[in-house]
Formats: C-alpha cells, structure tokens, sequence
C-alpha cells in the first residue's frame, strides 16, 4: 500500500497483505459459520486461545480480543471483534459502535499499520451494511492518514479453493472411509464433483444399505437430511474432500465437492478387507444409475421416504405425500418422474410398492 487511507476491498480478506485481521465474533466461544469459521481454520490456535477466554468470561461485547500471530511474514494480529453474545442472537448497531471505538484503541496501542475489516454483523449477524458501513468509516476515518483500512462489504464466502486450512488432519475412521469411498465412486460413475445435495442422499442410501454412519436423518426441505453430516463434511473439508469451504453457500448454489486423491487412497487401505462396505457402496452406485444428479437423487430419496412413512405405501399415496412435501416439490417432481423413481427403488431392491 503506497498511502495510507480507508477504502472498499473484494476477495478473501484472510488473505490481505496488512498487520492485522479483523475477525468477528461471538463471546461464548463458538465460531462456527461464516467467516469466524474461516478464521477457526486458517488460524487453530487462535481459536483454542478464543475458546478458552470465552469460558473465562474474558469476552465482552465492545472489547476486542486481541491475538498475535507470531509470524513475521504475513498479518501479526487477529483482533476478534465481538458483534454479538450468543451465536444464535442477532447484532445490534450499539454493540458495533462501542466495539469500533475499542478498535481504534487497540489500533493506536499496538501500532497498527494497515487493517482489514469485515461487514461487521452483517450477514449472521442480520445487520444491515448500509446502516454498518458509515459507522465503519466515521470510526476509522480519522486514522486512516496513518493506517490503511481495507473494509470488505458484504460479497458471501470466497471459493473454497482460496480459504486456507491449517488445521490438523482429521481421523479416517471407518464412517469417514465409507463416504470417501461411495463419493469417489460416485464421481466416477457422474464423471463429475457430488453437490451438497447429493451427498446427503448417497449416505442416506449407504446407511439404509446397513452401513453404520450414525446419521439422523429427518425430513428436510431437499429429502432426507443429517445436519451431523454437514458439521462432518465441515470437519473433513480441505483434507479429505475440497469444494465445501465454510458451508455457506445456498444448498442450490453451492459448488460441488471432488474427494482429494491422497485421501481416496486412505480410504482404500483402510477398508481393504472390508468387502462387504464395498458392496453396499456399489448397490448405492447401482441404484443412482439414470439418476446422477442433484434432482436424480433428490427425487430417489424423497420417493424412497415417503414410501417407508405414508400407509398404505401404494404409488399414489406416495405420490400424494412427495407432492405435498411442499411448493417446490410439488412444482418440479411429476406423477411421472415419481413413478420412474418408485420402479427404480422396487427393480433394485430398495422396497416394494403395490
């Protein structure tokens, strides 16, 4: 930066060349979405040091909670800015403009040079930028002849190729092998990456296969969801997969998941002698053949629910309840299409309809 002033910026902040990242946060010691998500990866031990201030009580709102990095090449401070107390509640305009006024105290205390800053309770928080972005700039303005200000506006996550990990590598267990094994298989079989959706539905199948992944799944807004498996695919992102990133993205925009070619061969090894999880994942394989898509296997797994929880299972019954799931479903998924998917589940041996 040839001169200091504040300015709008775009992109991955975490990957700004300034002194200090700016990170926020709630105070009970949870960063699980968003942006603190991000921040949890790219810097784990900051996220230990967070976690415990918070169950200390040292996290208050209009504080900053200040961490050195202990680098020297790259951003010397991570100042978690507090936007909010619980991660459930929304951020309130009083709460940024006491924590921006600590700010400037904790830039000046430790000379900072240069700083980004995000969309301070925008997004999660459900503040509006409009209303956030002035008090950005009637707080930091007047340093900004002496300190770069990057303010990054509300733009969504970065591709998930450019958001840094440095978290350890977590354990293949046998569950986590299973998916790998049945995602890399199915990526074979699309000849393409496994959207969110998608994935939800190959486990739902592998578990309904007898294979014991612990997931419960319920009715959800696309078929049959696990929430523990996207806090899974969360876990194993970057390491074992790539393409999910923080799990931001909406379900219909989100970018599709290809399994990391060093974990494939993990997978491999560990269920070398394991035949029969390989047969489960090939029935699984077997079932989406005609069906490899996002709407493919949405539509298998919606019609395979519905079937084991309306009485009598008969087709039109089935069809009823897919359809009344509800507006989306009933606009997109067609007598015929629902009966192409019963007669798929029967012929492969999923279940009998009468």
């Amino acid at each position: 930066m040839e001169e200091n002033m504040i300015r709008e910026d775009h992109g991955n902040l975490l990957r700004a060349e300034v002194d200090a990242l700016v990170n926020t946060v709630n105070t009970v010691g949870v960063m699980g979405k968003g942006i603190a998500l991000q921040f949890k990866r790219a810097y784990p031990e900051m996220f230990r040091a967070y976690e415990r201030a918070a169950k200390s009580g040292e996290l208050q709102l209009g504080e900053m909670f200040v961490w050195e990095t202990g680098v020297l090449d790259g951003p010397r401070l991570v100042i978690n800015f507090p936007t909010k107390g619980h991660w459930r509640s929304p951020s309130r305009i009083a709460d940024i403009e006491n924590g921006l006024r600590d700010l400037v105290d904790v830039i000046e205390r430790y000379q900072v040079r240069s700083i980004a800053v995000p969309p301070l309770g925008c997004g999660h928080g459900g503040l509006n930028w409009d209303e956030v972005a002035p008090l950005i700039w009637r707080a930091l303005g007047p340093i900004s002849d002496t300190v770069d200000v990057l303010v990054y506006p509300p733009d969504g996550a970065p591709p998930a190729a450019d958001m840094i990990d440095r978290t350890p590598r977590p354990r293949m267990s046998s569950a986590r092998a299973a998916v790998v094994k049945l995602l890399r298989a199915y990526e074979n079989s699309s000849l393409r990456g496994t959207t969110p959706i998608e994935v939800q539905k190959l486990a739902y199948f592998l578990q309904l296969a007898g294979e014991n992944l612990r997931l419960d799944f319920t009715k959800g807004a696309y078929g049959p969801y696990a929430d523990s498996l996207r806090k899974t695919l969360r876990e194993i992102e970057g390491h074992f997969i790539t393409g999910f990133g923080d799990g931001s993205a909406k379900v219909l925009e989100a970018e599709p998941l290809y399994v990391i070619e060093q974990a494939a061969d993990q997978a491999d090894a560990i269920l070398a002698d394991d035949s029969t999880t390989a047969e489960r994942v090939d029935r699984v394989i077997a079932l989406t053949e005609g069906f490899t898509s996002m709407y493919g296997l949405e539509l298998l797994a919606t019609a395979h629910w519905a079937a084991t929880h309306c009485d009598p299972p008969t087709q039109a019954e089935i069809t009823r309840v897919v359809q009344s799931w509800n507006e989306r479903k009933s606009r997109i998924f067609t007598p015929e299409h629902i009966g192409a998917a019963l007669a798929q589940l029967d012929e492969q041996g999923w279940l009998s309809v009468s």
